[in-house]
């Protein structure tokens, strides 16, 4: 679903009250006293589901004359923009969203045609969010050839060449985060190189791939599952080739036992995750408020009182 919160189906903003005094004119309008803010999460580049320019107990009254003016971070809102659109009963849409922040809509209304008019404003903080980028971060170990050695380097490349094709029909690519080679000190033994591979597996967009698969199978985490699975049988197998060939190890073989894998959450620069904050949201990366931000791939959007805008990069 594109958006989450507040909107058509599910509830609308409470009741507003009326304030202990009000003008009789039938040519002024009385102020009701405006709902706590609501907050609506839409997925980013989404359309927003409808939002409602009515309260619970509106929604239950026939109001005469309604008027529906709605604002958003960038003024007045009309359906002629192509990213907006706003029904003759004032609800919302927002097209391929984008602009996150504070939106209201004042409704004017009667309820008798003998009342004067009542207006109330109800006030959204709408939130884009994305999905957070996981993926599968791979550290293994191979006895190497001396660290100055090109041969180190086209082992390097080669690998990377397998493992890619490995996972490509699954839609993933493996990425290079870094490889280093040291000289390791063995228990009760002299030294050996040693090349520390740290690599990335991560599920690609089928979309932008033109895949065609069927829908369990198009799931990224699922994609990712067996790539996973994939990468972890490459290195057993490696391991089962050295115990039963005869021939003395290459210079260069993958240390048994070294593979390790841990499970990498990410967001977007500019969003983040906090279950305390946006509660409805909780697995969301969603976009910076004013005052934090999220300057690279971190999970979390930090503090930055000088941040006034939503999805800051930089404090």
């Amino acid at each position: 679903m594109a958006g989450r919160g507040a909107a058509a189906g599910q509830r609308p903003p409470p009741a507003a009250s009326r304030p202990a005094s009000s003008s009789s004119s039938s040519s002024c309008s009385s102020l009701l006293q405006a709902p706590p803010a609501v907050k609506v999460y839409v997925k980013l580049n989404h359309n927003s589901p409808r939002i409602l320019c009515l309260t619970n107990h509106l929604r239950n009254l026939e109001l005469i004359d309604p008027i529906f003016q709605w604002n958003g971070p960038g003024g007045g809102l009309s359906s002629e923009n192509s990213s907006v659109q706003i029904s003759p009963t004032g609800t919302l849409i927002l097209r391929h969203f984008n602009l996150s922040g504070v939106y209201t809509c004042s409704i004017v209304y009667k309820l008798t045609a003998m009342q004067p008019d009542k207006k109330l404003i109800i006030k959204y903080l709408i939130y884009a969010y994305s999905d957070p980028k996981n993926y599968y971060e791979f550290t293994a170990r191979y006895h190497a050839a001396p660290c100055n050695s090109t041969h180190n380097t086209s082992f390097q490349k080669a690998l990377l060449q397998t493992l890619s094709k490995l996972v490509a029909e699954l839609s993933c690519e493996v990425t290079l985060i870094k490889s280093e080679c040291h000289h390791v000190k063995m228990q009760r033994g002299g030294l050996q190189n040693e090349i520390f591979f740290t690599f990335s597996v991560a599920s690609l967009d089928r979309e932008k791939h033109n895949r065609l698969c069927q829908q369990g199978a198009c799931d990224a985490s699922h994609r990712l599952y067996k790539a996973k699975h994939l990468i972890e049988r490459f290195f057993k197998q490696q391991v089962q080739v050295s115990r039963k060939s005869s021939k003395p190890l290459p210079e260069i073989y993958y240390i048994e036992g070294t593979l390790q894998m841990v499970w990498v959450d990410r967001c977007y620069p500019g969003y983040g995750m906090n279950a305390l904050i946006h509660p409805d949201c909780p697995e969301c990366c969603v976009v910076c408020s004013p005052g934090s931000y999220n300057p690279s791939n971190g999970i979390h959007c930090l503090q930055c009182d000088s941040s006034l805008i939503y999805g800051a990069t930089k404090c």
